[in-house]
């Protein structure tokens, strides 16, 4: 009956190790790169990694190679499908073409998370982000 119970822990990362994955970080970014080695924490261990940013129908890369990304930082990890990536309906450019815009939309995208934890503060009596005891 145990072998009924799906791995919770780090220890169900074994089938994805070889592969090629996708990781989105806390702060955001979004990797792609082949995923090598992780331990018990979570840590991961990506080789030939890079990261991509988004704005409209575009995509750009930066790349970044080898890269160590502690576990709490992971909020999603996911194969990637490559009979049907290279099937994105995007096209990809320069990085330093679409940075700029990029580095807009997360400014946008602050100030309206910032400008929305203030009216919860405000009116709804929520706490701050980043509060003592805030875990993240």
């Amino acid at each position: 009956m145990d072998s009924l119970i799906p791995f919770t822990t780090s220890g169900a990362l074994v089938d994805c190790v070889d592969r090629k994955m996708l990781v989105v970080l806390r702060d955001g970014r979004k990797l792609h790169g082949v995923l090598r080695s992780y331990d018990q924490f979570a840590n991961l261990v990506l080789e030939d990694t890079v990261e991509r940013i988004y704005h409209g129908n575009a995509f750009a890369e930066h790349w970044h190679g080898l890269f160590l990304i502690r576990g709490e930082n992971v909020v999603l990890l996911g194969e990637i499908d490559l009979d049907q990536e290279d099937d994105i309906p995007l096209r990809q450019v320069d990085y330093n073409v679409l940075d700029p815009y990029h580095k807009m939309d997360i400014a946008d995208r602050k100030g309206r998370e910032d400008f929305k934890a203030r009216v919860l503060y405000e009116q709804k009596g929520f706490c701050k982000e980043g509060g003592e005891g805030d875990g993240y």
